[in-house]
């Protein structure tokens, strides 16, 4: 009798990490489909960082992504080109110097699903991702809200398993300052190229005076 394959084995045994405790899991419940050894210690083991610390996925979705892209994203210079094959990148179609449309390209690609379905679940978080995904589908609707998010998630794998960068959530109450900052702060260049100034009204409303 064989003894079972098991993926993470077959990445690589060299360039294991030693390996941390790991923070408490988020997404405590079992998934269908899950394998039987630990999958996250496994990943930090080979990797040296723990891509669950990104919300939006559990170790399972994790290491399918691995699956679909590698453990060396040294083929995507930075982290555009990534987003690009991804097809998860506007596509700007440009003619005469005026933008026609830049709607993203369609993609059959099993990695930009997993990253579909991340942004999904992000949605329904009280994140930062998870209040632009909302933010956005309120706008835009919910299409554009999953692959904008999408894009965002594939960013972060990219920076976290390229770079070694390590994800901090800010928080839902933290994108929501900045996007009202931001608001307000063109709300201003506008009053200003018109003669007019933005002030803070009694009660915390902006006017126009």
């Amino acid at each position: 009798m064989t003894a079972s394959w098991n993926p993470i084995t077959a990445l690589t045994d060299k360039g294991a990490k030693p390996i941390r405790k790991l923070s408490r899991p988020r997404v405590k419940t079992k998934q269908v489909n899950t394998p039987s050894f630990d999958v996250r210690t496994a990943l930090y083991g080979v990797l040296g960082i723990d891509l669950t610390e990104i919300h939006g996925w559990g170790p399972s979705l994790a290491l399918k992504l691995i699956g679909e892209c590698g453990t060396d994203l040294k083929a995507w210079p930075t982290a555009k080109h990534f987003t690009s094959w991804l097809c998860l990148a506007p596509s700007n179609k440009i003619s005469g110097g005026k933008l026609l449309s830049s709607r993203t390209r369609r993609s059959s690609s099993r990695a930009a699903a997993l990253l579909r379905l991340a942004a999904t679940t992000v949605g329904r978080s009280d994140t930062a991702l998870g209040a632009f995904y909302r933010r956005l589908a309120l706008r835009a609707g919910k299409a554009k809200a999953v692959t904008a998010t999408a894009r965002k998630i594939a960013v972060l794998f990219y920076n976290t398993l390229r770079h070694g960068m390590t994800y901090k959530d800010p928080g839902a109450d933290h994108y929501e300052e900045q996007y009202r900052s931001r608001v307000v702060a063109n709300l201003r260049r506008r009053a200003k190229s018109l003669g007019f100034v933005l002030q803070v009204a009694p009660g915390g409303q902006l006017a126009v005076s």
